[in-house]
């Protein structure tokens, strides 16, 4: 039976209505985070009554919002599969139609779907220190109504960025170019583009992704950067991944590549931090293997900046330097004067003719999902706030949100802080505690952003977003093994993380029992 709040007042500028339907957890998001987040609840907290607030009309979120060619995960899929339900596809790198099978999937197979409530846009969350329960307004895309959720503990799964639209710079002469401009997060489904000019612009995981896919059926694509770009070729089919699934049972051979991949992945990133120019060296010469003889490898895949100052890219079986070397692709790295009728003239003088003008231009970064959040009457600024564990805002009770790492699968973060969610919430019940708040002065804190890249979209953003500090427990560290002792073994009462019974909740509650008697 569904638990609703039958008792009409007003509370610190929060009305509860009886259309105020009551939840122990509300978590926003039913991508790949937001699902695994829903498997972790209802398998360690399983008296937690929740409910998945979607804004879309599927199960995805990413996955299933883009919709460009060749569209495919930045990082192995053993890894950013979930490790409760493993990737079981002999593919090293997924297709984006695969992974949201998978993920829909998943949702299916553990009854996770049916807690889902979609096209149920969340606004705005308002906590109430009386009552200790957030009020959540979600906003039906399909009647325009305003739906109230209230709940004791409120998990954002929303991800980074910002679904309605990415970044589209403002390119001079734009109107002049008499062929048709797309962005990768809008693909138009009735574009052709057999047999056209293509040209795209960037050079980031998107864009490396578009120029081979693209390059099978279009004339030509290139691809115009202003900068390069470090592109790490990887093998769509692991030999030793196979090896390993042959000779043992599946359950202990997916945990084995599993675990080797991530224990790759964080070599490589260590390596880049301390041995940058080895590093570069070592992917420098690995596109010089496989492109043309006498290719300029340096003007097009050597950066100025260090190996992971910058998200690294992925292309499987060295697909986009196959295209290049095919003559089906090429690079242009110049910056643009300004859009032409045929294409686009560069500052060199150069003119690129193009049909179709791809802007992989990136992202638009947003702080939790852009829900507006109010504590006791005081809205909540992201940007004025650390992050503790990883996980957690300061100062902001009862709250939690996911982000994944920078330098490896997404998941594997996101897992760890739904791992750790449930921990809090299972030690709150344990010891009759209502409220838990990482408390701390700012002002003692040295600030750092979020997010250690330089990319230009973190940069655009990063006044806008939380931030995390020089030491932990509010430094983000990009280090699985670390962060898996830290989450799942580590002190939850550590003198930050402040938990309160609030006698004050009790006194309200039975002021609600004797209201609902008349």
């Amino acid at each position: 039976m569904r638990n609703f709040c039958f008792l009409h007042r007003k509370h610190r500028g929060v009305a509860l209505t009886p259309f105020t339907e009551h939840f122990n957890v509300v978590i926003i998001g039913a991508g790949l985070s937001g699902i695994g987040a829903g498997y972790r609840l209802q398998t360690r907290c399983p008296l937690k009554r929740y409910v998945i607030l979607e804004a879309r009309a599927e199960i995805g979120g990413t996955w299933d919002l883009f919709r460009y060619p060749g569209v495919r995960s930045d990082s192995d899929m053993h890894t950013l599969g979930y490790p409760f339900r493993p990737w079981k596809e002999v593919q090293h790198i997924g297709d984006g139609a695969s992974i949201l099978q998978y993920v829909r999937d998943t949702a299916r197979e553990f009854g996770i779907d049916r807690h889902i409530r979609f096209r149920q846009r969340v606004l705005s969350a308002r906590w109430s220190s009386e009552d200790a329960r957030w009020t959540v307004e979600a906003k039906s895309d399909a009647t325009g109504a305003i739906l109230r959720y209230s709940c004791d503990f409120l998990y954002g799964c929303t991800g980074y960025y910002r679904y309605d639209a990415g970044y589209e710079p403002a390119f001079p002469g734009a109107e002049h170019f008499s062929g048709r401009v797309v962005h990768p997060q809008h693909w138009p489904e009735d574009l052709d583009y057999a047999g056209k000019k293509v040209v795209v612009i960037g050079s980031g995981a998107t864009a490396v992704t578009l120029v081979p896919a693209m390059s099978q059926t279009a004339a030509h694509v290139t691809m115009l950067q202003r900068s390069p770009t470090y592109v790490m070729t990887l093998p769509q089919h692991d030999p030793l991944a196979d090896l390993i699934r042959r000779v043992l049972p599946q359950r202990t051979a997916l945990r084995l590549v599993r675990w080797k991949n991530i224990l790759i992945s964080m070599g490589i990133y260590q390596l880049s931090r301390l041995a940058p120019d080895r590093m570069r060296r070592m992917l420098r010469d690995g596109a010089a293997k496989v492109l043309p003889q006498g290719y300029e490898v340096d003007k097009h895949f050597n950066p100025r900046y260090r190996p992971w100052d910058q998200r690294l890219c992925l292309v499987p079986d060295s697909d986009l330097f196959q295209a290049i070397s095919a003559g089906r692709a090429s690079v242009v790295t110049d910056e643009i004067e300004t859009f032409t009728e045929r294409g686009v003239r560069l500052r060199s003088g150069d003119e690129l003719e193009a049909d179709i003008i791809v802007s992989a231009t990136g992202l638009r970064m947003v702080a939790l999902g852009a829900v507006q959040l109010n504590v006791d009457g005081e809205a909540v600024i992201p940007a004025r706030h650390f992050i503790y564990k990883g996980t957690m805002l300061s100062n902001v009770p009862n709250f939690a949100f996911c982000i994944g790492y920078t330098n490896a699968s997404w998941t594997l973060r996101a897992d760890l802080a739904s791992t750790y969610v449930c921990r809090v919430l299972n030690h709150m019940d344990r010891h009759g505690y209502r409220t838990c708040k990482p408390e701390c002065d700012p002002s003692t804190l040295e600030e750092r952003p979020l997010l250690n890249l330089n990319s230009g979209y973190v940069k655009r953003a990063s006044a806008d977003l939380p931030k995390q500090a020089a030491t932990a427990p509010w430094l983000i560290r990009q280090n699985y093994l670390r962060d898996m002792l830290t989450m799942k073994l580590s002190r939850l009462e550590d003198g930050i993380l402040q938990f309160s019974a609030a006698a004050d909740v009790a006194r309200a509650e039975a002021r609600e029992e004797v209201a609902s008697s008349f």
